[in-house]
């Protein structure tokens, strides 16, 4: 995929799978909701996660978007790079950080909240500026 056909890609998919490296060297891979912005993925995650303890201890992750049902169809991409906190840990209500406002608003409106985004103060935010993608496209379309 080129830049542009990617950013298209991961503005419009909804979840993605995201691996961490465990305690003893282990992966850990779950699904999560995400924003793609200013060419870094934003995650939403539970701070009382494994997830969070692996980025805490190391912060690489790589992370795979994709979709279609049959081979021709399949199209995605995997992201590698370290994973850093932006904002307050929990993310509490009220103003956070200037740099999340715009995500904040992207991921309500992705995920069905309109504008309003609520913070629950059990999650914080990841970004995610990859250092590496790799890409497919099977489909004919």
């Amino acid at each position: 995929m080129s830049p542009e056909e990617r950013a298209a890609f991961l503005r419009r998919e909804r979840v993605c799978r995201v691996a961490t490296i465990g305690p003893h060297g282990e992966p850990h891979v779950a699904p999560l909701w995400f924003v793609w912005h200013e060419d870094a993925l934003w995650l939403y995650s539970l701070v009382l996660s494994q997830r969070w303890a692996d980025l805490e201890r190391d912060p690489r992750v790589s992370v795979v978007v994709d979709a279609g049902e049959t081979y021709d169809e399949l199209i995605g991409c995997q992201l590698s790079g370290h994973a850093e906190p932006v904002g307050p840990v929990p993310r509490l209500a009220g103003p956070a950080h200037p740099e999340l406002d715009a995500v904040e608003a992207i991921f309500a409106a992705k995920y069905g909240a309109g504008d309003d985004f609520t913070a629950d103060g059990k999650h914080a935010w990841l970004r995610i500026a990859p250092r590496k993608f790799v890409s497919w496209r099977f489909a004919n379309r």
